[in-house]
């Protein structure tokens, strides 16, 4: 089990991250992205899970800087509002959320070489995490919403992308996953019969045998470049 720490950014701006300790031997850092539903039970559980892997594993809380404090759920009124944050912290000047990104690998960076993973939203926050951050050394996003998109694509990553995606995914279209793999045959993509949030065990497009299979796969691909 982790606890809540805070983080300051390059501007100063001071944000709470979940940050939860290996037990054993340390293998380096992950930072875990949230989807747009701020750092829930769900990211702090997925959180403890790379700790349990040996990672030193950070949250940053990426809607601080529109509305602190944020723990959504999984109902179509949480969509709602979590999209309308997502859109508030997307209008932010740039480099907006990136900067507390930036912070949250920086403290990880601690325990030595550092990976990132993100789900959802966080997904694309882990491809332009590759693209401009630095201090990375592996990035893994899930179901990135947006990452097929023609400004997306066009960025270049500055460290190993494993990506994932599901072929039910109705906010991702495959011929945009085809279209990513193409521009990019550096990233290691992989496409599962299962749907978008297939990771998450709160919701009901969740797919154990699909979220097994990724975690392995990610797990592998840390093992390799992080530690």
């Amino acid at each position: 089990m982790g606890q809540f720490i805070n983080l300051k950014a390059a501007d100063g701006f001071s944000y709470p991250a979940y940050a939860a300790q290996p037990a054993g031997k340390l293998r380096g850092g992950v930072v875990v992205l949230q989807e747009i539903f701020g750092v829930n039970s769900h990211i702090r559980a997925v959180a403890d899970g790379y700790a349990a892997a040996g990672y030193l594993a950070v949250a940053p809380s990426n809607f601080h800087r529109v509305k602190p404090g944020v723990e959504l759920g999984y109902a179509p009124d949480d969509m709602t509002a979590g999209m309308a944050l997502k859109a508030a912290v997307e209008a932010l000047p740039a480099p907006g959320v990136l900067q507390d990104i930036q912070a949250a690998v920086d403290h990880a960076a601690q325990a030595g070489k550092v990976g990132v993973v993100g789900y959802c939203w966080g997904g694309l926050l882990t491809w332009r995490s590759a693209c401009l951050l630095k201090g990375l050394s592996a990035a893994v996003a899930y179901y990135g919403g947006g990452i097929t998109s023609e400004t997306e694509i066009a960025r270049m990553p500055k460290c190993p992308v494993l990506a994932h995606f599901g072929e039910k995914d109705h906010w991702i279209a495959l011929d945009g996953v085809e279209a990513f793999k193409r521009a990019h045959p550096e990233v290691e993509a992989h496409i599962y019969p299962a749907n978008h949030g297939f990771n998450c065990e709160q919701r009901g497009a969740w797919d154990a045998a699909a979220a097994q299979l990724a975690r392995e796969r990610t797990l592998a691909f840390f093992a390799r470049h992080v530690g």
